[in-house]
């Protein structure tokens, strides 16, 4: 599949600000102490990389305007399901900001961490159906993909909280609750997405050359394109990467977004630094766009038996 730069960044964004919000609901209802004004903060960075996601999601739109005839489709729709969770989940994390700022928050208990959690889980789990329903997609059609989404936006939310946490004052007892947790996300994800990876590696395509063009020669090569010129099919659902380049790519994304953190927050905890948290989120970030280029790009579309692949 050709990967939308805009999907890229909705996807990433959004994934770390629920992560974010998860971070900071445990430490709420585990009553980790925190420094006075930090959730609230902590919540509006939350808030501000969710409705940028959104922001970047709108990009990949043809038809901005008609945007809201998206939530039509619900009964039947995972991205419907997901444009009405979305907002609903940004206007909670909003709701939990304002009474927070305002200093209300010990009247509503443990609403709003619970409610929070609720709502991350539920957005993680539509916007991960939206690729996993696709059965004819066999590199996304299995629940690995779920679990990948989630545990790679856990992860790296938690890092983030720590993060902010040095940068924010948010106190060293907010590091100490999600340190550890950060860290075994971080590893846990690693290996989700590597399972993933040799999955996809091993799949025996049930669409083949043959199937794809109706000859049913053993023999049959294809030597060039479906079609003459460009169209949509030879745009919109291929890469154009090289094999060495996807190569590259896998192993550049396990890199930043798993490899490097991991060694900086092992090195974080060991030494009591607090920087390596900073350096490690900063390493992350590009990590992650490159792993869900990955997820998008190393999918193989059936049409492109046909309209795209050459021997």
């Amino acid at each position: 599949m050709h990967p939308a730069f805009s999907i890229l960044f909705f996807t990433t964004l959004a994934g770390t600000a629920q992560g974010l919000v998860v971070a900071l609901a445990l430490a709420s209802l585990l009553r980790v102490p925190m420094a006075p004004g930090f959730l609230a903060s902590a919540l509006l960075v939350a808030a501000v990389l969710l409705v940028a996601g959104l922001g970047a999601s709108f990009l990949h739109l043809g038809r901005k305007m008609r945007a809201w005839r998206a939530v039509l489709m619900w009964r039947t729709s995972w991205m419907s399901r997901e444009v009405i969770v979305l907002p609903a989940f940004i206007a909670l994390v909003g709701l939990w900001w304002l009474i927070e700022r305002s200093g209300s928050g010990p009247r509503f208990g443990m609403l709003f961490p619970v409610l929070a959690i609720v709502g991350a889980i539920a957005l993680w789990y539509c916007t991960a159906m939206i690729y996993a329903c696709l059965r004819f997609i066999e590199e996304w059609a299995h629940p690995l993909t779920i679990v990948n989404f989630t545990l790679i936006g856990l992860a790296s939310g938690l890092l983030l909280a720590c993060a902010l946490a040095v940068l924010l004052g948010g106190g060293a007892n907010l590091i100490a609750a999600n340190g550890a947790s950060a860290l075994g996300l971080t590893l846990a994800a690693w290996i989700t997405r590597v399972a993933a990876l040799r999955r996809n590696a091993g799949i025996r395509h049930k669409s083949t050359l043959q199937s794809a063009t109706g000859i049913h020669s053993p023999t049959l090569v294809q030597t060039s394109m479906g079609m003459s010129a460009g169209a949509f099919n030879t745009r919109e659902f291929f890469h154009g990467a090289s094999r060495a380049a996807m190569k590259n790519a896998r192993l550049g994304f396990q890199l930043l977004a798993f490899a490097l953190p991991a060694a900086l927050m092992v090195w974080a905890m060991a030494s009591h630094s607090t920087w390596p948290w900073v350096l490690a989120v900063l390493v992350q970030a590009p990590g992650l766009i490159a792993e869900r280029w990955v997820f998008f790009a190393q999918a193989r579309h059936p049409q492109n038996l046909y309209y795209q692949v050459v021997s």
